[in-house]
Parts: C-alpha cells; sequence; structure tokens
C-alpha cells in the first residue's frame, strides 16, 4: 500500500461521523487520525475512494480539506502486566496518564500508551529452549498485583519452538522475552501484545454453562442464578439500584478479575465508581479491589462514537484474563447508552431507522457483545479452563421494558434481574421483581446446587416461588376486604410469603454480615422459612389463631437468620428449628 492510498482528505462533517475522499486502499475498521489535530478515528464505511469515519473524540474545529491518514490497522488494545489498577477511556487511553500530561481536561489528540512502557516487571520463565509452545501456552509469568498472578500467555496466532528464552529478571512490557521459531519465521515474543478490539480471542472450545456463578446475593443465587460465562441483563429505571447491584457482582462473585465498563453514565455517577472502587475491600483477601479490577471510563458528556468502542475494549481485556485460566466477570454500565450512540451515528449516515429510532442492526450489535462470554477450553498444550461472564445494565426510559434495547437484549441473554421502582420506593433491595424475573440456567445448575449444597435445592426454590405467586394473586383481595376477613389457611399462607419476602429476598449491601450470603447459608434460610410455612399451616388447621403463631418468639428469631454471623449458622439455625417446633406444638396442645 503506497502512501498516497493511505491520505485523503475530508470532504464532509456531520457530528462525530466525517467522510473522507481519496482513501482507495485503506481497509473497514481501519484506525485514522483526523485532521491537524491527530484526532483518532475508525472507518466504519468505504465506497470506492470515499470513506466514512467515525471519530472518538470532539469534532469542534474540523474543517473540510484538513488531512485523514490511515495507519492501516484496526482499532486494537495493549494486553499485558499493567492492565490491573487501571483507570481506561473508552479507547483504552489511562486517564491518571491523561492527567498527568493535560490536567483535568482531556485535550484532543492527546496520545498515551495504555501499559507503561518504563515500568520494570520481574518476570519468571516457566519453559526452556527446544520446547515446543502453541498459541495461548503460558512462558512465564510476573506478580501483577498482590492478589492475580499474570500469566504471560503466547499469542493466539503464534505456535513453534522456542529458540531462546530469558532468565529470570526484571523487564519493560516492549523488551525481548523469547524467541519462537514458527513456519513464518522466528518471531520475538515480549510481555504486551496487541489484539484487534472487534475479533473475539479464539478458543478451543465452549462448555455448557453447568458451574452457577455464586454472588452472594440471595435473590440472585437462589431465585434466578447465572451461570460462569454466562449472560444476564439488569434493566431498571433512574434509582432502583443498577450501580448498587453493579458494586456487589464485582465484590462478591467469585471470579477472580473484574472489568468495570461505564458506558455512557452520567459524569457523577461514574466519579462515584471511580471513588468507590479504589476504596473498597476485596473480601476474599482483604487487598484494595481494585487490585484485580480494571476501570474503563466513558461517561456521557464524551464522543458519543467512543461508547461503542468501550465495551469492545472491556471485552477483549475481560478475554486475555480468561486465556490465562481466570474467571472474568464483565459489567457494562449500561448498553441502553451503547444503543443511543448506535442510533446517533446512524441517523449521521443517513440509514433507514428501525424502531424508535434506533438502526436495523441493533440486535446484532448488542448480540456480538453477549456472545462473547462463556466458559471455554483455551488453546494450548494443556486442559485449561477460563471463563467470562457478561452482566449488563439497561435503562430504559422510564423504567418501560417493552423499548427496543430491554427487547433485544432479553432475547440475547439467558438471566433476567428486572428491578422494579415500587420495590425500591418501599426500600426493599435488591429491587428485582421476583416475577418479572427469570434464569434459563436453573436447569443447567441444578445438578451442582444439588451435589454441593442440598438435593432439593430446586425443590425448595420452585416451592418459594409458587408461594410468592400465590401471594400476588391474594393481594388484589387483601386490597378489597384486609387480610383480617382471610381465611386462617390463607393468612397463614400470606405471613409465609411476608418471610420469604422481607427475610431472605431483601438484603442489605451496607450491612456487614448481611452483605454477602454463602450457598449454604442461603440453602438453610430458604428451608428453615418453608419448614415454618408448613408447621404454621397444619398449626392454622389445628384452630391455632394466626396472631398467637405471630407472637411466638421463633417468629422474631426467623427474622434475624440473615444476620447470623455466617461460621455460625449451622449451630444457630438448629436452635431456632427446636425453638419453632416447641412453640407450635404448646400452641396446638393449647387449641385442642
Amino acid at each position: 500500500m503506497t502512501k498516497e492510498l493511505q491520505k485523503g482528505k475530508i470532504v464532509r462533517i456531520s457530528g462525530p461521523v466525517i467522510e473522507a475522499d481519496g482513501m482507495r486502499g485503506a481497509k473497514m475498521y481501519d484506525v485514522v487520525r483526523v485532521g491537524e489535530a491527530n484526532l483518532i478515528g475508525e472507518i466504519i464505511r468505504l465506497d470506492k475512494d470515499n470513506a466514512i469515519i467515525q471519530v472518538y473524540e470532539d469534532t469542534v474545529g474540523l474543517k473540510p480539506g484538513e488531512k485523514v491518514i490511515s495507519t492501516g490497522m484496526p482499532l486494537s488494545v495493549e494486553l499485558g502486566p499493567g492492565l490491573l489498577t487501571n483507570i481506561y477511556d473508552g479507547i483504552q487511553r489511562p486517564l491518571p496518564g491523561i492527567y498527568e500530561k493535560t490536567g483535568d481536561f482531556i485535550e484532543r489528540g492527546v496520545e498515551v500508551p495504555a501499559l507503561d512502557r518504563n515500568k520494570k516487571w520481574h518476570f519468571k520463565p516457566l519453559l526452556k529452549a527446544g520446547d515446543m509452545v502453541n498459541g495461548c501456552d503460558v512462558i512465564g509469568e510476573v506478580q501483577e498485583t498482590s492478589i492475580i498472578l499474570h500469566k504471560i500467555i503466547v499469542p493466539p496466532d503464534v505456535s513453534g519452538k522456542i529458540l531462546k528464552i530469558y532468565k529470570e529478571g526484571d523487564y519493560t512490557v516492549e523488551d525481548d522475552i523469547a524467541l519462537v521459531s514458527t513456519d513464518k519465521g522466528d518471531i520475538k515474543l515480549q510481555m504486551m501484545q496487541k489484539w484487534p478490539v472487534r475479533k473475539p480471542r479464539p478458543i478451543a472450545k465452549k462448555f455448557d454453562p453447568t458451574l452457577p456463578l455464586i454472588t452472594g446475593q440471595r435473590i440472585i443465587d437462589t431465585f434466578f442464578p447465572v451461570a460462569k460465562g454466562g449472560t444476564a441483563a439488569i434493566p431498571g429505571g433512574f434509582g432502583t439500584g443498577k450501580t448498587v447491584m453493579l458494586h456487589q457482582l464485582a465484590k462478591w462473585s467469585d471470579a477472580q478479575v473484574v472489568i468495570y465498563v461505564g458506558c455512557g453514565e452520567r459524569g457523577n455517577e461514574m466519579t462515584d465508581v471511580l471513588r468507590e472502587f479504589p476504596e473498597l475491600e476485596d473480601p476474599k483477601s482483604g487487598e484494595p479491589l481494585m487490585n484485580r479490577t480494571v476501570l474503563i471510563a466513558n461517561t456521557s458528556n464524551m464522543p458519543v462514537a467512543a461508547r461503542d468502542a468501550s465495551v469492545y475494549t472491556g471485552i477483549t481485556i475481560a478475554e486475555y484474563y480468561r486465556d490465562m485460566g481466570y474467571d472474568v466477570a464483565l459489567m457494562a454500565d449500561s448498553t441502553s447508552r451503547l444503543a443511543e450512540a448506535m442510533r446517533e451515528i446512524s441517523g449521521r449516515l443517513e440509514e433507514m431507522p428501525g424502531e424508535e429510532g434506533y438502526p436495523a442492526y441493533l440486535a446484532s450489535r448488542l448480540a456480538e457483545f453477549y456472545e462473547r462470554a462463556g466458559r471455554v477450553r483455551l488453546l494450548g498444550s494443556k486442559d485449561r479452563e477460563g471463563s467470562v461472564s457478561v452482566m449488563g445494565a439497561v435503562s430504559p426510559p422510564g423504567g418501560d421494558f417493552s423499548e427496543p434495547v430491554a427487547q433485544n437484549t432479553l432475547r440475547i441473554v439467558k438471566v433476567f434481574w428486572a428491578l422494579d421502582a415500587d420495590l425500591a420506593d418501599r426500600r426493599h433491595f435488591p429491587s428485582i421483581n421476583w416475577l418479572k424475573s427469570y434464569s434459563l440456567y436453573l436447569d443447567e445448575i441444578k445438578d451442582w446446587w444439588g451435589k454441593e449444597i442440598g438435593k432439593d435445592w430446586l425443590k425448595l426454590r420452585n416451592k418459594a416461588m409458587a408461594l410468592l405467586q400465590k401471594e400476588s394473586e391474594l393481594e388484589e383481595i387483601v386490597k378489597l376486604v384486609g387480610p383480617d376477613a382471610l381465611p386462617p389457611r390463607e393468612r397463614a399462607l400470606l405471613e409465609s410469603a411476608r418471610m420469604i419476602r422481607e427475610d431472605f429476598l431483601q438484603q442489605s449491601a451496607f450491612h456487614e454480615i448481611d452483605t454477602y450470603c454463602p450457598g449454604k447459608k442461603q440453602y438453610e434460610m430458604l428451608r428453615l422459612a418453608l419448614d415454618f410455612s408448613d408447621k404454621i399451616q397444619h398449626a392454622v388447621e389445628k384452630n391455632v389463631h394466626m396472631d398467637d403463631i405471630l407472637a411466638m418468639k421463633s417468629c422474631e428469631n426467623l427474622a434475624r437468620m440473615k444476620t447470623v454471623p455466617n461460621r455460625e449458622f449451622g449451630k444457630r439455625f438448629v436452635e431456632i428449628e427446636k425453638e419453632m417446633d416447641k412453640e407450635l406444638e404448646a400452641l396446638i396442645k393449647r387449641g385442642d
């Protein structure tokens, strides 16, 4: 490709979208430098000499006639030690590095490498000269943070024989650490590698989602679980608790690495995330949570085109840590803002609009993102596994779940946690509506729960759901005649459902003990609540009055189950159950 073919000139500007001619020879999705300020852009349409480019920076001040230069390379991210603890914008420019260079405001065209070129990492080789390697084989390791051991892996498209591997020592990400002989010639390897964000990293095999991602949130783990390598959507209107929910998932889910993508959220909300995350403590290690986290901040006042790039940047970094054999959780907040960016770019391109002005390819773009999740067997010479679980928040206008983004997301993901504004107004958190939500992973993961937690786990879960649905049916009658007018059996049913709602599903993210509930404790809590339900049904049939049942001391103890320390719940729950049986037996005898 000649230099002349790589250069063009701006002929039209429409917000973040520009048109340039003289671009014959450029390729789709090539990164280009636009104008005198060297703004970063990406080719999204080609027609002979003309290229349509979406610019990832503010285009104010650009003029027709200014130069456009193609780099000949697709939008790629730098992968290597130094990703964790960092905060990037949508195209992987480190915000702390930009701050040092330009101050509080990001200047247009600023260039700061994603990975620090001067910092030295202590590299420990695990292979020797003469060893054969394939893509994603581990050749060495670096202690990236106190929590995560960064495994230096062979790029997926490289395989051959190691001719030389450097001895243990300190190296920068650009220093050579190995030399591999391949069919295409000798290739030097560094700790850093680059990968195009729109191209999924290859895998050997994708597994069925049979292992649950334990989050410590009862309504999620017990009622609407997500699998490792699964996909979930968290739709909800303003104030329903999406951000706190994502914080809880990031903090407590049993994934080793967390990627948090703030995609087009309000600046003040993203500021809260950036302030809070560095202060959060990883409950498993006691270290700062940031030591296993990468933050990608792309607020609503940043150029819309960068929202599209931010989710791809996040998922590519997640795949990189997956290829080391880690379980990775990616939180995207929110995909609605990504869809709005698509709608704006589509309008600038004068494409035929679909429903509510969104482009016709909205569903396929969302699927392209979510389908990169999965629990997989990795490339390489050993049977290694890793996973990427994707949880995306959706912000439907006015909490309307029938709008296109929510509906198209529903068709793709397998878990739907519907946040309810009415529950949030009643201070019931997490405000996940148990009648509107669902999980399609129940059948896949029931064997794990049955083996590891309790054989009748699914039976108890379904019984609790049936109680809550029956309560919903009775609510209209209660509104008309009041609970006291109901027959004793139905009053007992309402009390059982209330206990499940308030004492099991309701959970405080800010309570020292209740913020996380282990799987075994969840099972025992639900078993105890349903046991109570069965026994009070029997008691009212024996003419025991509901007011006497509610006055029992064990009712108060059942309500406090969630605050029993996680190490002591086994013994304490046995005591509560014995006390409950004793009190109910006394009431039945008195009734007789």
